[in-house]
């Protein structure tokens, strides 16, 4: 979705990705990489405290941390924010995904300790439900502010089931216990090129591409 009227500020030579998760900061890139914009990540802002995110949906927390980043950043920012749906869980994780089994974790857990956390209570809470209930699906949503309003913003998602076991040492969160039927393999066990083909972020950073490109385009002829 475009919400920006073209008479704004120029398209700028930089735009911070409202992450510190390495792993969607490499995916991010990869799919955004020729791009005539630097792609920059929170990485670079240490002293920038991380907002609480209240909304509801992955579309909400999204439009919030992009409208947060970029007013502490001072630039424009695009903001991810993605989870696991699953069927048999009422939806849950959800908006919580990243969060999931946080109370497991050790207290200063890093993302590698965390996620296997998350993972270790999913399967748990799917241990006695059928291979025919345990369909799931990753949502992503994308959000690109200046700090005064969101601009682009764009969603997709990708089916698959959750394996009884972690398969694969690619990816990152819930990719080793994702299971796409089509393929015979969890999301972790696929390179990286594939993953980024098929994959609910891959899918919203395309649409995102496209629409940053002609958002581009309008701003430089002042359409």
């Amino acid at each position: 979705m475009l919400r920006s009227s073209h008479s704004g500020p120029h398209v700028p030579d930089v735009i911070v990705l409202a992450t510190r998760n390495r792993g969607k900061i490499k995916e991010i890139r990869q799919v955004l990489q020729g791009m005539p914009i630097a792609v920059e990540s929170l990485d670079e802002y240490p002293h920038v405290p991380e907002p609480e995110e209240t909304g509801e949906t992955f579309a909400e927390n999204a439009a919030q941390k992009a409208m947060y980043y970029a007013r502490a950043t001072g630039k424009w920012c695009l903001a991810d924010d993605s989870g696991l749906v699953v069927d048999a869980l009422g939806g849950r994780p959800g908006v919580h995904s990243a969060r999931y089994a946080a109370a497991d974790a050790p207290p200063g857990s890093g993302r590698e300790v965390i996620d296997a956390a998350n993972n270790a209570k999913l399967l748990k809470a799917l241990d006695n439900v059928a291979d025919a209930q345990r369909t799931a699906r990753f949502v992503c949503c994308l959000a690109l502010s200046d700090g005064m309003q969101v601009m682009l913003e764009t969603c997709d998602s990708v089916e698959g089931v959750i394996a009884r076991q972690p398969s694969g040492q690619g990816g990152f969160g819930y990719d080793p216990l994702f299971h796409i039927p089509t393929l015979g393999k969890t999301t972790a066990e696929l390179p990286p090129e594939q993953k980024n083909s098929l994959s609910h972020r891959g899918k919203a950073l395309r649409k995102f591409q496209a629409m940053l490109h002609e958002f581009i385009a309008s701003r430089s002829t002042g359409l």
